[in-house]
């Protein structure tokens, strides 16, 4: 429980790889701040399982993080996670989609991070740590924002450790390749009719063909990953990008 009296704000927390994260802060002791979208139902059962705070607000608008970051109060972990995707070539993608996944997946960090560090200088101890993607080390046709804004997080990442070097706080990313959460099991039967395919080789053949491992990511593996670079054996481990994609960008 090395993490006792750090309280920890995990964005993009009520499902998938941000709830990992949360779950495993939570089990070294840390107190927990969630954020994200859900049933109110639902949202209740996590917080009641984590002894958790749910705080609301619109990563994607600065006026939403600036909430999220008020209400969750000063915090020695940031945790950012909240993202979205969308795939379309680029003469079609719609610039709507661009400005949200821009504005989502890199400039709420930016913002969450602005707000964090103050508290964390005064502490004299910090972690910003960043999920990102394999695809902030590569790019892959059709997903013209998301490789952007993922490129972008990284960069946003090295620079944050470089800043923050000399005051006790660390940043770093980490770049799962395919996660199996619900979000990535829920598009196998859309895919599966668009592509007359079965389960397994969409499975195979669509989204673990990068990965040489063959295997996909666990949330918890992430999880583990988050929990690592809070320790004391981390604390030189800065402006780091942690490549968890099976082999992916090796090749």
């Amino acid at each position: 429980m090395f993490l006792q009296g750090k309280r920890a704000l995990v964005t993009g927390s009520t499902s998938g790889i941000g709830l990992a994260i949360a779950r495993a802060l939570r089990a070294e002791g840390a107190g927990i701040v969630l954020s994200g979208f859900g049933e109110p139902d639902a949202i209740a059962a996590l917080c009641a399982e984590l002894g958790a705070r749910h705080v609301p607000g619109d990563l994607s608008r600065r006026e939403g993080a600036e909430a999220v970051m008020a209400g969750a109060g000063p915090v020695d972990i940031l945790v950012n996670n909240a993202g979205m995707q969308h795939v379309a070539p680029i003469e079609a993608f719609p610039v709507e989609k661009w400005d949200l996944i821009i504005a989502l997946n890199l400039t709420a960090a930016f913002h969450t991070s602005r707000l964090a560090v103050p508290h964390m200088k005064h502490a004299g101890w910090g972690r910003i740590i960043n999920v990102a993607s394999a695809h902030s080390l590569t790019a892959s046709p059709f997903k013209a924002a998301y490789v952007a804004a993922k490129h972008g997080l990284a960069g946003l990442t090295k620079t944050l450790a470089l800043e923050l070097a000399t005051h006790g706080i660390t940043a770093n990313c980490i770049s799962p390749g395919y996660v199996w959460t619900p979000l990535v099991e829920n598009q196998i039967p859309d895919t599966m009719q668009a592509r007359g395919m079965t389960r397994d080789q969409v499975i195979e053949d669509v989204l673990l063909v990068c990965q040489p491992t063959r295997r996909f990511v666990q949330p918890g593996d992430v999880g583990a990953m988050a929990v690592f670079l809070c320790t004391e054996a981390a604390a030189n481990v800065t402006g780091a990008n942690m490549s968890m994609d099976g082999g992916w960008t090796a090749e």
